[in-house]
């Protein structure tokens, strides 16, 4: 919980498994509005969207404005679809593309943007998760490290306030989200939102923007597209487009 009552605002994590990465953007809205940072502990999507219902239940205004980053925004697009009633407005934040192919591209601009060394660097990391032991986490970590400098256009800092990287919550819930894609279930769920959209996006971001334009445009009717410049995955973390960020950011949160 940031600031004061009543907490109006929910902010959602990405990864899966990357609890603690939104603080900053918590920290900074804290001074105006009273804000919620629920930690995603469960290992499937129904877990992960009834443990978000209860922490909204127990502690938010309702309806909320829900706020999903990456994965997150994911989570919160399953979340008011099932809980319409609970979303007073939802905010997408570097939104994970809809079709597949748009995922595949991603992942191969992301490894594009690395240097052969730090190719290499994943691939063992990623043949060491095959069977995954107690060094998993360590593991996961120093992939999503090399994922967060593929991902940035110019970072203002390296520390993304993890609080902990949790294999075990990605590897489970990311297949079955994949899954979703895979198979054309996830952007039907649209039909069920009633409330406005808001899609933030960089134009740096290797997860592409017409991934998510082009889909959402065509099962929503109350949707707004904002696209930065000079802008990768991380909005607030940008140098160039920080402070813009926020400003769009803010105007859609009251």
């Amino acid at each position: 919980m940031y600031g004061s009552p009543p907490f109006s605002v929910a902010l959602i994590h990405g990864g899966p498994g990357a609890p603690g990465e939104m603080a900053p953007v918590a920290r900074e809205l804290s001074s105006d509005l009273g804000v919620l940072e629920p930690l995603q502990s469960e290992k499937t999507i129904d877990g992960q969207v009834e443990e978000l219902r209860e922490v909204l239940e127990t502690n938010a205004k309702l309806p909320v404005i829900l706020v999903g980053y990456s994965w997150g925004a994911w989570l919160s697009f399953i979340f008011a679809a099932r809980y319409p009633k609970f979303v007073r407005r939802l905010i997408l934040i570097s939104c994970l593309p809809f079709r597949k192919e748009d995922g595949k591209a991603a992942d191969e601009e992301r490894l594009r943007r690395l240097s052969g060394e730090e190719q290499r660097k994943i691939k063992v990391l990623m043949e060491g998760l095959v069977h995954p032991n107690e060094t998993a986490n360590e593991k996961f970590l120093e992939i999503a490290k090399l994922a967060y400098k593929a991902d940035a256009f110019d970072p203002i800092t390296d520390d993304h306030d993890l609080i902990e990287a949790q294999y075990d919550i990605f590897q489970s819930v990311w297949k079955e989200a994949a899954t979703l894609r895979e198979h054309g279930e996830l952007l039907p769920m649209a039909q069920k939102i009633a409330c406005p959209v808001v899609a933030i996006h960089g134009a740096y971001d290797p997860h592409p923007y017409l991934g998510v334009k082009e889909p959402l445009s065509q099962v929503l009717n109350d949707v707004e597209f904002i696209l930065l410049e000079k802008c990768g995955h991380k909005p607030w973390n940008e140098r160039f487009v920080r402070d813009q960020f926020y400003k769009v950011f803010k105007q859609h949160l009251h």
